[in-house]
């Protein structure tokens, strides 16, 4: 009897690969999925009013029925973001560490979604059965507690996804990233390993987290000033150790920023956080104490102006001000992603010039990045020995520069894949090729609008926010066929009416022509009005100003 051809696996990542957020990958072997995070991200300077953006899931809805399960590696926003948009037409099982789900929780009940989920704890070292898949989970270090890599055994061998990660040789939680299970693994053999890229570019091993908590004695140690500390939300670790240098030199501490609140609370919750009693007061109450009594953590870390830390700066926040003189000292937890740097300078050139000390990770260790180091990479991929190599999570050059230290362990050139975000990557016992593309992409999410802002609508916001409005109303009697009333010319973003008499006269003037004209020729259709009137207008313009301003025909039957 003829034995069953191997079918091949197929993995497609559709985020998260030449860009930083937005991680989701599906890996597919006959008729079983899963799908390893689900995250968004966060809008480029060109898409206006845009608040976040999620992968395209097109490919998924289309596979609904195959997909068995979602696996989480840890809970920031660019792993879990997405969920409560995904879940809406693809409810299956969620499986994540007790903190990811957590976190994640918080998020769905935002969303009136908590009824629905099915949400399924694990922990590092759980081995889970779905379909054709066996996922054991892997601790490793990061910027916030509980995440995990995942071993998958597939029927074509065994593919390692490591999550974000790094090695800490001495965490803050003292569970070090299980090098001794990698190694077990690479014994047994891996298939592929697929590895994050973020800092692939810097040499050396990331930092430990402890020079943080160093940093923070040395700061609350040499100041009698408030301490407001800006810092991710999900860090569970840096704010513990806030709190930790904060109850050592006798400080309250008070919290602002709606995901710090909702974050704090499920960490302190589920035993991720300890807060001594009586520590933690609120807001209002922070003038019964000095400025030497309080530290105030915060969010705003990116510059975001919605921010807490960005309303406390520009004094828009209901209850905090930053005080022009010299009680405050505001510490900058952070570094900037990618693209935020002018928001980050922004506020800290704000805050210096009313007088306030800021101390950011260029002035002192306040900070340290939770994603693996050159070494670090190279470490996990020698114990791991995969056959081939798949470079995720981050922009272009940092694919490269992984693909660099892949070919620096041994892995030949031709067993290391770039891949494509909509590109399907197949893999055997033997191979590794990228398949076929499938349907992928961005989805734009506005306020409660989910991919109802698309190309043509970001285009007309550009072209408003270049250039302005011109707004022509004019009624018309188009069985007589002359102008009733008007046109009257309002601008808006375009010139100060007040001071441009002269032009505004000339476009009214203009318009007038414009739509005489049309009628004359016999010609009532009011497209054709509209067009002809928005081509005179726009030549009128661009010969006097050179510019090109939306025009917007609004046209009256009377």
């Amino acid at each position: 009897m003829a034995k069953t051809k191997k079918q091949k696996l197929k993995i497609t990542p559709l985020g998260g690969i030449g860009e930083v957020g937005k991680n989701l990958t599906a890996i597919e072997y006959g008729d079983d999925m899963i799908i390893v995070d689900c995250g968004l991200g966060f809008p480029d300077d060109d898409m206006l009013g845009i608040d976040l953006v999620i992968p395209d899931i097109t490919y998924l809805e289309k596979n609904c029925e195959k997909i068995r399960a979602i696996f989480l590696t840890h809970g920031h926003e660019d792993h879990i973001g997405a969920i409560p948009y995904v879940l809406r037409s693809i409810n299956v099982p969620i499986y994540g560490t007790r903190l990811t789900l957590g976190i994640l929780a918080q998020k769905l009940e935002e969303h009136h979604l908590e009824k629905i989920a099915q949400l399924h704890c694990i922990k590092a070292g759980t081995v889970t059965k779905i379909g054709a898949f066996t996922l054991e989970a892997v601790r490793v270090n990061h910027s916030i507690a509980d995440s995990v890599a995942y071993a998958i055994t597939t029927p074509v061998g065994t593919v390692v996804f490591s999550g974000d990660f790094k090695i800490d040789i001495t965490p803050i939680d003292g569970e070090m990233t299980d090098l001794t299970r990698f190694g077990e693994l690479g014994k047994k053999g891996v298939l592929a390993l697929f590895c994050e890229s973020t800092n692939a570019e810097r040499p050396g091993f990331t930092p430990s987290e402890r020079i943080v908590g160093k940093s923070l004695d040395t700061i609350f140690a040499n100041t009698s000033k408030r301490v407001t500390i800006a810092t991710f939300s999900s860090n569970v670790h840096r704010v513990q150790q806030i709190i930790n240098a904060s109850e050592k030199f006798g400080r309250k501490i008070a919290i602002t920023g709606r995901s710090m609140t909702s974050v704090v609370k499920a960490a302190t919750a589920l035993g991720y956080m300890h807060i001594p009693e009586g520590m933690l007061i609120g807001i209002e109450e922070m003038k019964r104490f000095r400025p030497d009594q309080i530290t105030l953590i915060t969010t705003g870390s990116q510059g975001e102006p919605m921010s807490a830390l960005y309303r406390m700066t520009y004094s828009e926040h209901e209850r905090v001000k930053v005080n022009l003189g010299h009680d405050d000292l505001v510490v900058i937890s952070a570094t900037p992603i990618p693209g935020n740097e002018k928001l980050v300078s922004g506020i800290i050139n704000e805050l210096l010039r009313k007088g306030v000390e800021v101390v950011y990770n260029q002035v002192a260790d306040v900070h340290v990045s939770g994603h693996a180091c050159q070494d670090e990479i190279k470490l996990l991929t020698a114990l791991l020995k995969p056959r081939f190599f798949v470079p995720m999570h981050g922009e272009y050059k940092h694919l490269i520069s992984n693909k660099a230290l892949a070919r620096q362990v041994g892995i030949p050139e031709d067993n290391i894949l770039i891949p494509e975000i909509g590109k399907t990557i197949e893999l055997d016992a033997r191979s590794i090729k990228a398949g076929q593309s499938v349907p992928s992409g961005k989805v734009l999410v506005d306020g409660y609008g989910v991919g109802d802002v698309g190309s043509v609508v970001l285009r007309d916001r550009k072209h408003l926010a270049q250039d302005g409005l011109i707004v022509v109303v004019v009624a018309i009697d188009v069985e007589g066929g002359y102008v009733l009333s008007g046109p009257d010319i309002v601008s808006r973003g375009f010139v100060y009416v007040k001071e441009s008499e002269s032009l505004m006269e000339s476009v009214k003037a203009a318009a007038s022509n414009s739509i005489e004209k049309t009628l004359g020729s016999g010609n009532c259709d009011y497209n054709a009005i509209k067009s002809n009137l928005r081509d005179d207008l726009t030549k009128l313009l661009y010969n006097k100003t050179k510019r090109k301003p939306m025009i917007l025909p609004i046209i009256m039957d009377v």
